[in-house]
């Protein structure tokens, strides 16, 4: 099986405000090996990028000056997604974006998630791990998955570390962290147990935010209340 794991980056929050995207990444699985054969492209929005989302991908308008515009790449893009399943992180996001773009190109296109089968692994992480973060860095440091370099979102970079979340995530049944800290093995219980787990009176460990996720956090809240025109929703509720 063909499966394209896929992520943007785009001038900010919503197409519905006229943001666009401005970086796509791909990387191809073929019987969930790694191909080599991905895809990386840079676009010119024709807009400028909201300054919450440079501090999230550090891609500023001057840097795409010499890029190509949407309509220009589209072909590319259909003809190297087509008949391939997407495994997304998030999914909902990236595909408004994919079809709205594609839509602005062809009046008559046909959203992807009705073209073919779509994995959202967020969706599938949250059913795996109930109640932890789930975001791709802390899915990155549960399954041991080295993501020191991203320093900054960057599509590519994301669709790679992704690739390997999936990989990783769908090979079999893992540890989730819930083990107690105990020497005797009797009480080292697999998610799958996690209701027997939870009878028996233990509790999951508690994972707390680093400093440098908490910064992460934080740039994120500001980016939305930006979108918002506002403070975001969350610092209200906790403030």
């Amino acid at each position: 099986m063909r499966q394209i794991v896929l992520d943007t980056e785009t001038t900010g929050m919503d197409y519905n405000d006229g943001h666009r995207i401005i970086e796509i990444g791909c990387v191809e699985l073929e019987s969930r090996r790694l191909t080599g054969n991905d895809l990386h492209m840079y676009i010119h929005p024709d807009r400028e990028i909201d300054q919450g989302a440079i501090e999230v991908h550090g891609i500023t308008l001057e840097s795409l000056e010499n890029e190509p515009r949407f309509e220009e790449i589209a072909e590319r893009l259909v003809a190297y997604l087509a008949g391939a399943e997407l495994i997304i992180h998030n999914a909902p996001f990236d595909l408004g974006f994919l079809n709205h773009e594609l839509g602005r190109v062809n009046a008559q296109h046909v959203k992807l998630e009705q073209a073919g089968s779509v994995i959202d692994t967020l969706v599938d992480a949250r059913q795996r791990f109930p109640g932890q973060r789930n975001s791709l860095d802390a899915l990155c440091k549960r399954l041991e998955i080295d993501n020191s370099n991203r320093e900054l979102h960057g599509a590519l970079l994301d669709a790679q570390l992704l690739a390997d979340v999936y990989l990783r995530m769908t090979g079999g049944q893992i540890d989730i962290g819930l083990a107690a800290e105990s020497e005797d093995s009797s009480n080292a219980l697999a998610g799958s147990d996690l209701a027997s787990y939870l009878a028996a009176g233990a509790r999951p460990r508690v994972q707390r935010a680093s400093a440098d996720e908490g910064d992460a956090h934080e740039a994120y809240l500001d980016m939305l209340g930006q979108a918002a025109g506002g403070d975001a929703l969350w610092r209200t509720l906790n403030g």
